[in-house]
């Protein structure tokens, strides 16, 4: 059997058969004040998943297998590792998980590309298509910044290392950027969102943008620099006015200007970020959204309507792009601390 059509129907038996309505993940209160180390959200149980896509370098770092990318260094991937061993080692004090997250906090440090613009960023290295869109590597991710900013402030108060805060001063420049100038931010309908992929229409990747915006409260909280939170109250306006385009009901998450119906863990994320994210700002619609978005809320008719209607849209989607079609593209880490990061623009191209 041909490996692609394996990897295809591997994937449609999980979503089929594998479809639930929880997931363990959970807020962390204690989350947010400038002396706090924890994260956002902490996943407290392994999931049983068919086949795992992260690999670990070397070095232990981090790597992610897609099958159109095949293996690559994703940023995001690296920071979320890192942080999830941060939280293993504030729960059972095991020196390891510290050590782990460390190593990780150290990979992104070297990492890290000083555009001329004054931007500080960490570009994914690989070509990645996601329809409607197909980017070319070097891009950058609102999501990717969020996730390696919340990383790098905890990395500075645990080490006070000067070169990681040196870096966080620049991380916030990119949120400021047009996509056409190689930022991450999308302005439309008078409002602001900040995208997880490059040339898509607002308001994007839900979860993306809120990690973003996480990442900017962070940076806020550690820097108190007005232009930070300037730029995370922006943010959350767009948030506020975007929200209803990826609500399905009342009762579901919508992936990507209503692609289709997330899947369960997409939709416990957004579920949980909007939770913090009322909690952070105060805004009652997040946590009116984020509640009627429980999935403990659903009746048993409603259930099987985000059952049938996921499996529907998503399905719909795949014969929309055929997605099967994608090839297999080669590595492109060969770009990983090169200077053409600082002159190579971010292309995108729309289907």
């Amino acid at each position: 059997m041909p490996k692609t059509l394996k990897c295809a129907l591997r994937t449609l038996h999980e979503e089929i058969a594998g479809f639930r309505f929880d997931y363990p993940l959970m807020q962390v209160p204690e989350a947010g004040p400038k002396e706090s180390l924890h994260y956002y959200l902490y996943k407290y149980s392994k999931t049983p998943p068919d086949r795992s896509v992260i690999r670990l370098d070397s070095n232990g770092i981090a790597q992610e297998w897609g099958r159109v990318t095949g293996v690559v260094y994703r940023p995001a991937v690296v920071a979320m590792r890192g942080l999830a061993n941060l939280g293993h080692y504030l729960r059972g004090g095991n020196q390891a998980h510290l050590n782990v997250f460390l190593n990780q906090i150290n990979w992104l440090e070297q990492y890290a590309v000083i555009r001329p613009d004054g931007a500080v960023v960490w570009p994914n290295c690989f070509d990645f298509e996601d329809p409607p869109i197909r980017l070319k590597a070097p891009w950058v991710s609102a999501n990717v910044q969020g996730f390696v900013i919340s990383a790098l402030v905890r990395g500075w108060r645990i080490t006070r290392r000067p070169r990681l805060l040196e870096l966080l001063k620049g991380s916030a420049r990119v949120f400021e950027l047009d996509c056409d100038r190689n930022g991450i931010r999308v302005q439309a309908e008078g409002h602001v969102a900040y995208t997880e992929t490059p040339g898509l229409a607002a308001p994007g990747i839900m979860d993306g943008f809120m990690r973003s915006l996480l990442g900017l409260h962070d940076l806020y909280v550690e820097t108190s620099d007005p232009k930070v939170y300037e730029l995370f109250m922006q943010g959350v306006e767009g948030l506020r006015y975007f929200l209803p385009r990826w609500d399905y009901r009342k009762k579901w998450s919508l992936y990507a200007n209503n692609s289709y119906l997330c899947p369960p863990a997409y939709h416990c994320l957004n579920r949980m970020l909007l939770t913090v994210l009322a909690r952070l700002t105060g805004d009652s619609s997040f946590a009116e959204y984020a509640e009627a978005w429980d999935p403990t809320r659903l009746s048993g008719l409603d259930r099987a309507e985000v059952y049938l209607a996921f499996l529907l849209t998503k399905n719909a989607c795949r014969l929309k792009y055929r997605t099967w079609r994608q090839k297999t593209t080669m590595d492109t880490t060969e770009f990983r601390n090169s200077y053409l990061y600082s002159s190579l623009p971010i292309t995108t191209e729309t289907q």
